[in-house]
Protein backbone atom coordinates (compact mmCIF):
# COMPACT_ATOMS: atom_id res chain seq x y z
CA UNK A 1 0.00 0.00 0.00
CA UNK A 2 1.45 3.35 -1.05
CA UNK A 3 1.77 6.18 1.40
CA UNK A 4 -0.40 9.16 0.57
CA UNK A 5 2.01 11.71 1.99
CA UNK A 6 5.78 11.87 2.11
CA UNK A 7 7.30 11.51 5.59
CA UNK A 8 9.37 14.69 5.26
CA UNK A 9 6.31 16.64 4.15
CA UNK A 10 4.35 15.32 7.12
CA UNK A 11 7.10 16.27 9.59
CA UNK A 12 7.46 19.72 8.00
CA UNK A 13 3.71 20.37 8.13
CA UNK A 14 3.57 19.38 11.80
CA UNK A 15 6.66 21.45 12.66
CA UNK A 16 5.17 24.48 10.88
CA UNK A 17 2.02 24.40 12.97
CA UNK A 18 3.20 22.98 16.29
CA UNK A 19 6.03 24.68 18.22
CA UNK A 20 5.88 22.02 20.96
CA UNK A 21 6.56 19.34 18.33
CA UNK A 22 9.65 21.24 17.14
CA UNK A 23 10.96 21.57 20.69
CA UNK A 24 10.27 17.87 21.35
CA UNK A 25 12.24 16.91 18.23
CA UNK A 26 15.19 19.01 19.33
CA UNK A 27 15.02 17.60 22.86
CA UNK A 28 14.87 14.02 21.57
CA UNK A 29 17.96 14.60 19.43
CA UNK A 30 19.88 16.02 22.40
CA UNK A 31 18.72 13.17 24.65
CA UNK A 32 19.92 10.66 22.07
CA UNK A 33 23.35 12.32 21.91
CA UNK A 34 23.64 12.38 25.69
CA UNK A 35 22.78 8.68 25.82
CA UNK A 36 25.48 7.81 23.24
CA UNK A 37 22.92 7.06 20.50
CA UNK A 38 24.67 9.24 17.95
CA UNK A 39 22.92 7.77 14.89
CA UNK A 40 19.45 8.45 16.28
CA UNK A 41 20.48 11.92 17.41
CA UNK A 42 21.82 12.78 13.95
CA UNK A 43 18.70 11.42 12.25
CA UNK A 44 16.32 13.40 14.45
CA UNK A 45 18.44 16.54 14.18
CA UNK A 46 18.55 16.18 10.37
CA UNK A 47 14.76 15.81 10.28
CA UNK A 48 14.43 18.86 12.54
CA UNK A 49 16.67 20.98 10.29
CA UNK A 50 14.84 19.85 7.15
CA UNK A 51 11.47 20.63 8.75
CA UNK A 52 12.46 24.05 10.08
CA UNK A 53 15.34 26.24 8.98
CA UNK A 54 16.76 24.06 6.18
CA UNK A 55 20.43 23.37 5.55
CA UNK A 56 20.99 26.30 3.20
CA UNK A 57 19.80 28.85 5.76
CA UNK A 58 21.51 27.04 8.65
CA UNK A 59 24.78 27.12 6.72
CA UNK A 60 24.39 30.85 6.13
CA UNK A 61 23.61 31.52 9.78
CA UNK A 62 26.55 29.44 11.03
CA UNK A 63 28.95 30.51 8.26
CA UNK A 64 29.39 26.87 7.25
CA UNK A 65 28.96 25.06 3.97
CA UNK A 66 25.41 23.61 3.88
CA UNK A 67 26.71 20.44 2.21
CA UNK A 68 29.18 19.96 5.07
CA UNK A 69 26.32 20.27 7.55
CA UNK A 70 24.28 17.73 5.56
CA UNK A 71 27.21 15.31 5.49
CA UNK A 72 27.82 15.84 9.20
CA UNK A 73 24.27 14.70 10.01
CA UNK A 74 24.15 11.95 7.39
CA UNK A 75 24.12 8.26 8.26
CA UNK A 76 27.87 7.96 7.72
CA UNK A 77 28.75 11.46 8.96
CA UNK A 78 31.21 11.80 11.80
CA UNK A 79 30.70 15.27 13.25
CA UNK A 80 33.30 16.91 15.42
CA UNK A 81 31.93 17.85 18.82
CA UNK A 82 32.50 21.57 18.29
CA UNK A 83 30.53 21.54 15.04
CA UNK A 84 27.71 19.44 16.47
CA UNK A 85 27.42 21.59 19.60
CA UNK A 86 27.45 24.77 17.50
CA UNK A 87 24.50 23.46 15.49
CA UNK A 88 22.59 22.40 18.60
CA UNK A 89 23.29 25.70 20.39
CA UNK A 90 22.12 27.70 17.38
CA UNK A 91 18.93 25.67 17.00
CA UNK A 92 18.15 25.97 20.72
CA UNK A 93 18.59 29.73 20.51
CA UNK A 94 16.46 29.88 17.37
CA UNK A 95 13.71 27.94 19.16
CA UNK A 96 14.10 30.06 22.29
CA UNK A 97 14.58 27.10 24.63
CA UNK A 98 16.99 25.97 27.30
CA UNK A 99 17.49 22.37 28.32
CA UNK A 100 19.04 21.19 31.54
CA UNK A 101 20.07 17.85 32.98
CA UNK A 102 18.46 16.50 36.10
CA UNK A 103 19.22 13.36 38.05
CA UNK A 104 16.60 10.63 37.82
Amino acid sequence: MALTRNFKETIKARADRDPEFRVAMLQEAIDAFLNADIQTGKTILRDYVNATVGFEELGTQLHKNPKSLMRMLSEHGNPRADNLFAVVAHLKQREGVLFDLRPQ
